[in-house]
C-alpha cells in the first residue's frame, strides 16, 4: 500500500510538473510545437522549454502583454530550417511575427489568416513556396506583409484587395505569376507595393495608379504591358519600372509612347475585378509550380499530444486544483511587477521590459524610472505646433520599426545610449537612439527647450531628424534620424589600399567641404534659429551617405543631456585629439572649439590617418606631401589644392582661439578651391 501511494505521488508530481505546464497554459503548448516545428534538432531555441513560463525572461524572442498572452515573436536571423506550423494560429493575441533572414521552407499555412491581431508580418528571405493564400486577405489588422526573397508561386489574390490598415506589401523576388490584381487600388492606406522581379504579366490597373498614399510603386523585371496610367507621374522616381519591354506611356522615360492598338478598353474589366477567372484570383493558364516540400515535409505528430490528453484526464482534479492555484500566483506576480509602470504605455509590458533590456545590457537600464517624467505628456500639441514638420511618434511604432529592439538591429551602444536600425511601416530606413531619463536634463522645461532645438535643425549637412517619442513607462526617450548607409568617416581612415574604402581626392574635398558647411549652418543665425555651438565633433560624428556627402550627427544633443553626460563624452574627444587646448582652463565650449575640432579633422581626411602626429603638422607646414598626403592616393591629387587645405588646417588648430578663422571664413577659403574634373 505505502509504495502505491509513493508511486501515485510520484505520477502526481510528474505531471504537475510537465503536463500541467502545457495543459494549463496552452499558448506554451503552441510555443512548443513551433520549436519542434521551427527548430526539430534543438539548436537555436534552446532557451523555449515546457517548464518554463514563455512570458518570463527565459524565452528567447518572446513579449508578451500585460495579462500574459504572447504579442510578439521576433526570431529573426536565428538560422531555423523548419516549417510554420498551423499551432501558430491559437496565439489569439499576436501582434507581431518576426522569422525573416531564416532558412524556413515549406508553404505559409493557411491556418495563419486566423490572427486576426497581427499587424507586423514578417516571413521574407527565406525559402518558402507554394501560393499565398487568400484568407490573408481577411486579417483586417495587418499593416506590413512582408512576403519578398522567397520561392511563392501562383498569383497574388484578388482578396488582398480588403487589407484596409495595409502601409507596406513587398512580394518582391519570387515566382508570382498572373496579373496585378485591380483590388489593390482598395487599400487607401497603402505607401509601398513592390512586386519587382517576378512573372507578373497584363497591365497596370488604374485604380492602383489612384491609391491614395502611394509613394513606391516597383515593378521593374517582370512582363507586364500596356499603357502606364498617367497617374503615376505623380510618383516620381518612387515609381521603378524598368525591364518590362512591353510597356509604353507618355511621358515616362525610358517608355514609348503608345500606339493605338496599345491604348485600353475603357469598358473592359481590369484585372482580377469582379470577373476573376476563379476563386483564389488566378487564371486558368497560370503555371503553378509544383511544392518540392509537400513530399518531403513531414506532419507534428500527433502521438506526444496524445499521451498528453490521457495524462491530463487522468490526474484532471490535481491539474485543476494547481491550475487555479498556478493563475492566481501568475496574476499576483503580474500585479506586483506591473505596478512600477505607467497604464499609458500599456502596449509594452513589464515582461517585455525585462526582455528587451536584458538583451540590451545596458548599465543605465533600470526599473526605478520616476512616474512623474512625461515630458511631452502636457504639451504634445503644443510642440508641433511651435515647431512646423515636427513629427511625435508612438512607442509602438518604435517597438515596430525595431522588432521590439532586437539585437540583431542594434548599431552600437555608448555610455548614454544604444541606437538601434529601423523600418518605419512607410518602408524607410531609419536609426533611433534611444536615451533613458537618467541621462537626461532633470528639469523638463530645459529638457523640452533641448528637443525643440533639435527639431529645428535642418540642413543638408545634418543628419535629418525624422521624429522623437518620449515614453513615460520606459523612462526613455527615442529620437528617430534618417538611416545614412556607408557608415562614418572614421571607418574610411588608416585602410588598406585594396580594402575598397580609399577615398578619392576629390571626394576628400567635398566631405571637409560639407562638413564646413555643416558647421556653418550650426554657428549662424537665421530667423529663429540661434547659434549653436556643436562641442563634439569627430570623424565618428561624421556619417558618410549613399552619395558621399557627409552628414553631421548628434548636433545640438548636448542640449538635451544631463551635464555630467555631456562630460562624459568628452573623454573620447580628447583622447582623438578634437578638444581644444583652451577647454582645459576655461571650462567652455565656443565657435572656435568647434573649428579647432573642424581643423583636426581636415588633417585626418588629409592623411589618411586617425591618429595625427607632429610629423603631419611639420609636412603641412613644410609643404612635404609624403608626410601629411595619405599614401593611398599614390600621388593622385592637386598639390596646390592640398598645400591649401593643409594651410587651412594649421590655422584651424591654432594653439590661440583668437588665430583661428571663423567657419565662414574657412567656408570662402573652400570655396575658392578648384576640384580636378
Amino acid at each position: 500500500m505505502g509504495l502505491s501511494l509513493y508511486l501515485l505521488s510520484f505520477i502526481l508530481a510528474l505531471h504537475l510538473n510537465y503536463p500541467q505546464a502545457l495543459s494549463s497554459n496552452p499558448e506554451l503548448r503552441v510555443l512548443m510545437a513551433m520549436k519542434a516545428s521551427l527548430d526539430p534538432e534543438n539548436r537555436f531555441l534552446s532557451s523555449w522549454t515546457s517548464d518554463n513560463d514563455p512570458c518570463s525572461d527565459s524565452f528567447e524572442g518572446v513579449a508578451c502583454n500585460e495579462y500574459g498572452h504572447v504579442v510578439n515573436i521576433s526570431l529573426q536571423g536565428k538560422g531555423l530550417m523548419g516549417q510554420i506550423p498551423k499551432e501558430i494560429a491559437e496565439l489569439k493575441s499576436l501582434s507581431g511575427l518576426f522569422l525573416h533572414f531564416n532558412s524556413l521552407y515549406g508553404e505559409i499555412p493557411k491556418e495563419i489568416s486566423a490572427l486576426a491581431e497581427l499587424s507586423d508580418l514578417y516571413l521574407n528571405v527565406n525559402n518558402l513556396s507554394g501560393v499565398i493564400h487568400p484568407g490573408i486577405g481577411n486579417m483586417s489588422n495587418l499593416q506590413v506583409l512582408q512576403l519578398c526573397y522567397n520561392k511563392l508561386t501562383g498569383g497574388i489574390p484578388t482578396q488582398l484587395g480588403s487589407l484596409k490598415k495595409l502601409s507596406v506589401l513587398a512580394l518582391q523576388s519570387n515566382e508570382l505569376t498572373g496579373a496585378i490584381p485591380a483590388s489593390l487600388g482598395d487599400l487607401e492606406m497603402l505607401t509601398r507595393l513592390d512586386l519587382s522581379f517576378n512573372n507578373l504579366f497584363g497591365p497596370i490597373p488604374v485604380k492602383l495608379a489612384n491609391a491614395p498614399m502611394l509613394e513606391i510603386l516597383d515593378i521593374r523585371n517582370n512582363t507586364l504591358s500596356g499603357n502606364v496610367p498617367q497617374a503615376l507621374k505623380r510618383l516620381n522616381d518612387g515609381f521603378q519600372y524598368r525591364n518590362n519591354p512591353s510597356l509604353c506611356g507618355d511621358g515616362f522615360l525610358a517608355l514609348d509612347v503608345c500606339s493605338a492598338s496599345d491604348q485600353l478598353n475603357p469598358n473592359r474589366p481590369e484585372p482580377f475585378g469582379p470577373n476573376g477567372t476563379d476563386k483564389n484570383g488566378l487564371p486558368e493558364s497560370a503555371n503553378l509550380q509544383p511544392d518540392c516540400s509537400k513530399t518531403h515535409c513531414s506532419t507534428p505528430s500527433k502521438t506526444s499530444q496524445i499521451a498528453i490528453v490521457c495524462g491530463v484526464i487522468g490526474v484532471i482534479v490535481a491539474l485543476t486544483v494547481s491550475g487555479l492555484f498556478a493563475f492566481s500566483w501568475y496574476r499576483r506576480r503580474k500585479q506586483k511587477i506591473g505596478s512600477a509602470f505607467d497604464a499609458s504605455d500599456s502596449r509594452l509590458s513589464t515582461d517585455q521590459v525585462k526582455e528587451v533590456y536584458r538583451k540590451s545590457a545596458s548599465p543605465l537600464i533600470s526599473l526605478e524610472y520616476s512616474h512623474g517624467w512625461d515630458p511631452l505628456g502636457q504639451s504634445g500639441n503644443g510642440f508641433s505646433q511651435e515647431v512646423p514638420g515636427s513629427v511625435m511618434f508612438n512607442l509602438e511604432d518604435v517597438e515596430s520599426a525595431t522588432q521590439y529592439f532586437s539585437d540583431l538591429n542594434l548599431l552600437g551602444k555608448s555610455n548614454f545610449s544604444a541606437i538601434y536600425k529601423g523600418i518605419l511601416r512607410d518602408g524607410s530606413v531609419v536609426a533611433i537612439k534611444c536615451i533613458a531619463k537618467i541621462s537626461c536634463k532633470s528639469d523638463e522645461a530645459e529638457f523640452l527647450k533641448g528637443l525643440k532645438t533639435l527639431a529645428s535643425l535642418k540642413h543638408e549637412n545634418l543628419v535629418r531628424l525624422r521624429g522623437f517619442c518620449c515614453s513615460k513607462g520606459r523612462g526613455e526617450c527615442f529620437l528617430i534620424y534618417d538611416f545614412v548607409p556607408n557608415g562614418n568617416l572614421l571607418q574610411y581612415l588608416d585602410v588598406t589600399d585594396n580594402s575598397g574604402k580609399v577615398l578619392e581626392w576629390s571626394t576628400r574635398i567635398s566631405i571637409i567641404n560639407g562638413i564646413a558647411k555643416g558647421i556653418g549652418y550650426l554657428h549662424g543665425k537665421k530667423g529663429n534659429k540661434c547659434a549653436l555651438v556643436h562641442q563634439n565633433i569627430s570623424a565618428e560624428k561624421v556619417l558618410i551617405d549613399q552619395h558621399y556627402n557627409p552628414l553631421l550627427s548628434d548636433s545640438g544633443l548636448h542640449k538635451l543631456l544631463a551635464d555630467d553626460i555631456v562630460f562624459s563624452t568628452l573623454k573620447a574627444t580628447a583622447a582623438m585629439g578634437y578638444l581644444a587646448p583652451e577647454y582645459t582652463t576655461t571650462g567652455r565650449f565656443t565657435e572656435k572649439s568647434d573649428v579647432y575640432a573642424f581643423g583636426m579633422i581636415v588633417f585626418q581626411i588629409l592623411s589618411g590617418k586617425r591618429k595625427i602626429a607632429h610629423l603631419t603638422r611639420n609636412g603641412a607646414e613644410s609643404g612635404r606631401f609624403e608626410d601629411f598626403i595619405d599614401a593611398n592616393l599614390a600621388g593622385k591629387f592637386s598639390e596646390s589644392e592640398a598645400a591649401k587645405l593643409g594651410k587651412i588646417a594649421l590655422l584651424c588648430t591654432h594653439d590661440s582661439p583668437s588665430h583661428r578663422p571663423a567657419i565662414e571664413n574657412v567656408m570662402q577659403e573652400l570655396n575658392d578651391l578648384v576640384s580636378p574634373s
